[in-house]
């Protein structure tokens, strides 16, 4: 009999080391997959419009980044956590340079998506630009 109650409690402690050590790697994977969505390099293109030549430019987020007439700076990049239809957004704010009268008014100023730039266009007469990658 001592020995048949052994083994209930040796099975019991089992299925609770069994249980949290699962849990332990799921919060793990769990933490690990939230951590990968976020980037901290942002890749954008840009069109001039009247020399009709694109630009990859690579922006590491909250850092400034000047091209040619523009300021852009890109403060955060998200990755969607489905790989079927992925969708990469962005926190962008681009100012232009030549207009001196209103350094603060941003030309954009918003979250860009790279498969539907149209939801919040970038709106000026020489650039075009839109979300390219996030990493």
């Amino acid at each position: 009999m001592v020995l048949k109650r052994n083994i209930q409690v040796g099975k019991n402690s089992l299925k609770l080391i069994f249980l949290v050590l699962s849990f332990y790697f799921w919060s793990i994977i769990n933490l690990n997959s939230q951590n990968n969505l976020d980037g901290s390099f942002t890749d954008i293109k840009i069109l001039d419009k009247i020399s009709s030549k694109n630009t990859l430019l690579k922006l590491k987020n909250g850092e400034l980044e000047k091209f040619k007439d523009l300021s852009i700076k890109s403060l955060k990049c998200k990755n969607s956590e489905f790989d079927d239809n992925p969708e990469i957004t962005a926190y962008i704010q681009v100012r232009d340079l030549t207009n001196k009268n209103n350094d603060e008014v941003f030309v954009f100023n918003g979250w860009m998506f790279s498969s539907s730039p149209s939801i919040t266009p970038f709106d000026h007469p020489v650039y075009d630009v839109w979300l390219v990658s996030c990493y």
